[in-house]
């Protein structure tokens, strides 16, 4: 298995800088890096191994209909509530995570549950199918 780029150390994931307590009670988990440093694996592996439902949204700064999708999100997060986590992952500062899933174009959203990839689809979704999409594999 190829190195992971670390475990978290102190109370923060090593590249994303995001605290264990925050990702706890995120309702919404956006992960931007700061720097153009890669999201390590295991962090994102621990995230999408959740029982709870995790929508990822691989994204780009550039990219317009990427930008449409952060009202539809919040929207989506306040009709689901605990049942799903969203998180959205900026392919270009996070090549290796984008490249792991062969996202190829963006907005692509994927739905994991338990570490296994339940649904996928690029560009802009609506919130209302998004919320039956998890309704339909929660």
């Amino acid at each position: 298995m190829p190195d992971t780029g670390g475990e978290p150390t102190g109370d923060r994931y090593p590249v994303t800088g995001i605290s264990f307590r925050t990702i706890l009670k995120a309702h919404l988990l956006y992960i931007h890096t700061t720097t153009t440093t890669t999201m390590a694996h295991g962090t994102f592996e621990q995230l999408i191994s959740s029982e709870t439902a995790t929508l990822v949204d691989f994204s780009a700064e550039w990219c317009g209909p990427c930008k449409m999708m952060a009202p539809i999100l919040e929207d989506l997060k306040s009709k689901t509530g605990d049942k799903a986590r969203i998180i959205k992952i900026d392919i270009d500062k996070n090549p290796k995570v984008a490249a792991m899933y062969q996202v190829q174009s963006v907005p692509t959203l994927i739905l994991f549950k338990s570490g296994k990839l339940l649904w996928r689809q690029s560009g802009v979704v609506q919130s209302e199918y998004l919320k039956r999409i998890i309704e339909q594999h929660g």
